[in-house]
C-alpha cells in the first residue's frame, strides 16, 4: 500500500476528488484500506467485479451482516470440533455443494440462499490453499485444503467493520467497462485487473473463469484513455513484462501517452522458491 498512497493524486488533498470507482474489486484490500482513510472526503464509491461469487460475498455482507456472521459463526464451530481427517472432509463436502449448487443461484437479485453461500464462500476462503480464490473454466471453485491447525473463520469484528464501509458503497457485478458511466472529473479510478503474466510459465489461473489476454489489457488501455478524456484521475496496477523480457514494451506501448512508475513488489507464488522475493510492478498514473 506504500507505494499506492506514495502516487495517489494530490486532489485528494485539495477536496477536487469527492468520488472513488474501483472496477476490479477483488478482496477488496486497496478499497478497505482507501476507505477507511479517505471516508470523510469521498462522497460516493462504486465498486464493481466480473467475479459472482466475490459480489455475492459483498453485497450480502452490506445487507445481511449479521445472519451471515451466524452462519458463519456456526460453521466455524462445527469444523473446529473435528480431528484432522473428519476436517478434509467437511472442507471437500462444502466444496462440492457450492459447486453443485452454482446453477440454481441468481447472482443478480438477492435471495435468502446468498447468506448460506456467502458463509461457504468466506469458509472456504479461510480453509483453503493460501486463502486463494480460483476458478475452473466452468466458473466452480477448485482450491484444495490448505494446513491450517486452527483458522480463525469468522472473525466477527472484522466483517462487522466491513460491512459498515460498503454502506457507503454502489457493488455491481459487471463488466469493467461499464464503469465508464459512474465516471466524471470529480472521480479517481484505481484499476488492479488479473495481471498479465510475466512469463510464459508464470500465468496464473484468474479468480473468475473469464481469461483476461493481452486483448482484454488492451481494451483497459483504450478505456483508460476515455476516462482521461473525461477528467477524471486514474491509477492502474499490472506486473512488469522486464522482470523477466527487457524487450517487453507491451505496457509502453499502450500507455504510452502517460507515467508508468516500477515500483518494488515481493512475488510470492512461484514452484522455484529461489525465485520468489523481490521484482517490479507497474503503477501507471495520466497525472
Amino acid at each position: 500500500m506504500a507505494a499506492i498512497q506514495a502516487n495517489l493524486p494530490p486532489e485528494l488533498q485539495t477536496g477536487r476528488v469527492t468520488r472513488y470507482v474501483e472496477p476490479f474489486l477483488g478482496g477488496g484490500a486497496v478499497f478497505f484500506w482507501f476507505a477507511s482513510l479517505y471516508l470523510d472526503k469521498i462522497q460516493e464509491f462504486f465498486l464493481a467485479d466480473v467475479n459472482p461469487e466475490l459480489i455475492l460475498i459483498y453485497q450480502t455482507l452490506q445487507s445481511h451482516s449479521e445472519p451471515l456472521i451466524e452462519h458463519l459463526t456456526r460453521i466455524q464451530a462445527d469444523y473446529l470440533s473435528l480431528s484432522q481427517a473428519q476436517q478434509k472432509t467437511f472442507y471437500y463436502e462444502v466444496r462440492s455443494q457450492l459447486n453443485a449448487q452454482r446453477e440454481r443461484i441468481n447472482f443478480k437479485v438477492f435471495q435468502e440462499a446468498w447468506i448460506e453461500r456467502a458463509a461457504k464462500l468466506l469458509f472456504l476462503n479461510k480453509t483453503c490453499f493460501n486463502g486463494l480464490f480460483r476458478v475452473n473454466s466452468q466458473g466452480e471453485f477448485n482450491v484444495p485444503q490448505g494446513k491450517y491447525k486452527n483458522p480463525t473463520i469468522c472473525d466477527a469484528d472484522n466483517l462487522r467493520n466491513v460491512a459498515q464501509l460498503l454502506q457507503r458503497a454502489k457493488i455491481c457485478y459487471c463488466d469493467f467497462r461499464n464503469c465508464e458511466q459512474w465516471v466524471n472529473e470529480t472521480t479517481f479510478v484505481y484499476f488492479d485487473p488479473p495481471y498479465r503474466p510475466i512469463s510464459k510459465t508464470a500465468s496464473f489461473t484468474a479468480y473468475s473463469q473469464y481469461n483476461f489476454d493481452d486483448v482484454a489489457q488492451q481494451r483497459l488501455a483504450d478505456l483508460f484513455q476515455r476516462l482521461d478524456d473525461k477528467g477524471a484521475r486514474l491509477m492502474l496496477s499490472n506486473s512488469d513484462p522486464k522482470n523477466e523480457n527487457p524487450a517487453d514494451n507491451f505496457f509502453e506501448i499502450a500507455y504510452g501517452n502517460y507515467t508508468i512508475n516500477r515500483v518494488e513488489a515481493n512475488r510470492y507464488i512461484n514452484s522455484n522458491t529461489q525465485r520468489r522475493g523481490k521484482i517490479h510492478e507497474l503503477l501507471i498514473l495520466n497525472y
